[in-house]
């Protein structure tokens, strides 16, 4: 996992070489970044088909973003299907026709001698549970093009987001862009990151938390009412869906003081329990308990891997292009990108 990572920021990087000193879009290359690591991860020698797996969900991802606000009756929309929902369907059939093509691929493979099994990776293993013996355990085609979805969500969408929204704030607190710095440098020097030293970056640790804090990759979390309870004056019946607004806890004053507002990365200097005054449910940007987000770990090495990378190569400043205009779409994303300006370090990379 480790070397796929690395080897997808040297690409990127290698490409940043030609705009030093220049204006670069990183919500932009962040999104390719992210789209290669878990297509590499995820689908292993498939990745190609993997990156247009993911490429055809960011495309349904913009549609169904764009009319979730919007109300729809199902007896009418079986007389009349809208142009954003036709499209959805094509996109849907077209994932679908993209899994199965793996899915055949690797099977045949199996049948004609070429591999032992399915593959050691992510999908590999879906694969497996697709051709499970045991009916009970066995996944459905709906099921596997689902675990599909949930790869690009908690492995590219959300690391997308945590990583443009980190490298705004180093570039607006270039007290922290330093401070991260030197200790990168210290741990790693010119060498690649590696894990025993990525578990030792407390200041990272500490700017990841505060930028999760501000703009955490969702805004809630959707859950169901198992059984009716009382809430403070509210009563919740069974089965009631619900949308716990995590941004509000992440921003209560209550909780975080009066400067809830600010970027303060050594709120977490004594880790998350000391700064949620042993409150666990006031930080929740991977969610809480046994349903939280199944990528946070996956998540958080590369994000701090990707850092490491930069800041051992670059400086940081905000272009005087970029515009503060924060969005949801899925996950919480710069509307108009981030602009920043990189100047090259020169030490040896």
């Amino acid at each position: 996992m480790t070397p796929a990572m690395i080897a997808s920021v040297e690409t990127m990087l290698e490409k940043w070489k030609g705009q030093e000193g220049q204006e670069i879009e990183v919500f932009q290359e962040f999104r390719l970044l992210t789209s290669e690591v878990i297509s590499k991860t995820a689908f292993g020698s498939s990745y190609l088909e993997g990156e247009k797996i993911f490429a055809l969900l960011y495309k349904l991802k913009i549609l169904v973003s764009r009319n979730m606000s919007k109300t729809t009756i199902p007896f009418i929309n079986k007389l009349w299907k809208s142009a954003d929902l036709l499209e959805s369907e094509k996109l849907a059939k077209g994932i679908q026709d993209c899994v199965m093509k793996i899915v055949k691929k690797r099977e045949d493979q199996v049948v004609n001698g070429e591999a032992d099994g399915f593959g050691n990776d992510f999908f590999g293993l879906l694969v497996n549970a697709y051709h499970d013996l045991d009916e009970k355990n066995r996944l459905s085609l709906e099921d596997l093009v689902d675990e599909c979805k949930t790869f690009y969500i908690a492995g590219q969408e959300t690391v997308n987001s945590l990583l443009a929204w980190i490298v705004l704030h180093l570039a607006i607190h270039g007290d922290w862009q330093e401070k991260t710095r030197r200790e990168v440098i210290d741990i790693f020097g010119n060498q690649n990151p590696h894990l025993e030293g990525i578990t030792k970056l407390k200041a990272m640790a500490m700017v990841i938390n505060e930028t999760l804090r501000l703009y955490g990759p969702s805004n809630g979390l959707a859950r169901t009412v198992a059984r009716e309870v009382q809430l403070g004056k509210l009563f919740l019946p069974a089965k009631l869906d619900i949308l716990p607004l995590n941004i509000g806890l992440h921003r209560d004053p209550h909780l975080w003081g009066d400067d809830v507002h600010l970027f303060k990365p050594e709120r977490f200097a004594d880790g998350i329990a000391k700064a949620t005054n042993y409150t666990a449910a006031a930080f929740l940007p991977f969610g809480l308990g046994p349903r939280s987000c199944v990528g946070m770990t996956f998540a958080t090495i590369e994000t701090k891997i990707a850092l490491s990378m930069i800041l051992q190569r670059y400086t940081i400043t905000l272009s005087p292009a970029y515009v503060h205009s924060p969005i949801l779409i899925l996950t919480v994303r710069p509307q108009h990108g981030i602009q920043v300006i990189i100047e090259p370090l020169h030490n040896n990379f």
